[in-house]
């Protein structure tokens, strides 16, 4: 069935305040091994997510591990990391966000990540009953637009996302099938570098419990977008 209007919402630094999770995590190694693990996994990290398009934070911990084999400690990082307590994360007003806009029209999870970490994040922070198992994870989910249609086919789509690069991408593949929601939380949406590369989105919201102020579907679906 194609559904009138379809809400695609992001998770990191968009429902989830993922810049705190991450500085728990480099916190944790700091804490229980050493500094020096703590700067090194980062470094790891970091170069696996440009090489991969994607945070890949147990990757990276097993990328590490190949440095340093003999170092029980890291086995107590992995732990952390799956029962990470990702619902103390999620930001103010998420839930009832999503709550919201179910009003209105079908909610689906669009997020990029790896395929254990990733939707371990989303069960544990509640974001995965709270849109019934409407879940989708790719590693770019900018280029797999085709499959969203295929899965989830609508006439609009508003997508909402503190990316501006990802808005951008999307919105000039689907013109005016989408109207874009930029949330301005997270490293990426404030970094005025990154802004000044990409237009603007067709609505721009400081938090993500501002959406609750729209009241109706209309608000989202402009007849000049």
């Amino acid at each position: 069935m194609i559904e009138p209007v379809i809400f695609l919402i992001d998770v990191d630094n968009t429902l989830l305040d993922n810049d705190s999770a991450q500085a728990d995590y480099i916190a944790e190694i700091k804490n229980k091994v050493s500094a020096n693990s703590a700067q090194r996994y980062w470094e790891i990290f970091q170069q696996a997510s440009k090489e991969l398009g994607y945070a890949d934070y147990l990757g990276a911990l097993q990328r590490y591990r190949q440095e340093d084999l003999h170092d029980p400690r890291l086995f107590s990082i992995s732990g952390y990391f799956l029962d990470y307590d990702f619902k103390q994360r999620l930001y103010s007003k998420s839930l009832e966000v999503i709550k919201h806009l179910q009003n209105f029209a079908k909610v689906v999870i669009l997020t990029d990540g790896d395929v254990v970490f990733q939707p371990r994040k989303i069960v544990r922070s509640g974001l995965w009953d709270a849109v019934d198992g409407n879940v989708l994870i790719y590693i770019h989910k900018e280029d797999e637009l085709k499959q969203i249609e295929k899965r989830y086919p609508a006439k609009h789509y508003v997508v909402i996302d503190d990316k501006i690069r990802i808005l951008s991408a999307i919105k000039k593949q689907w013109g005016t099938l989408v109207t874009t929601i930029f949330v301005r939380q997270g490293h990426y949406a404030n970094d005025p570098a990154i802004l000044a590369q990409y237009p603007s989105a067709d609505i721009s919201i400081e938090k993500i419990g501002e959406i609750i102020n729209y009241k109706s579907i209309d608000s989202f679906i402009k007849k000049d977008l």
